[in-house]
């Protein structure tokens, strides 16, 4: 057999499988990428609601 042939071959036998299909690493790494960035949004917002004043002062008469 010549080398493409052995190539088309191997490549047919590599090919995926649509049962098997994963997101593998690269999904998941963007998905834990996803989840750092919502905490860390989290802990600013938590964070910028802590300084808030929410007490609310009198309204002075209107003359």
């Amino acid at each position: 057999m010549s080398a493409p042939v052995n190539l088309t071959h191997l490549a047919v036998e590599l090919a995926v499988d649509d049962a098997k299909v994963t997101p593998g690493l690269l999904g998941f790494l963007v998905f834990a990428a996803l989840g750092v960035a919502t905490w860390f949004l989290a802990k600013s917002m938590n964070k910028q609601f802590k300084r808030v004043n929410f007490a609310e002062e009198p309204e002075s008469p209107k003359e």
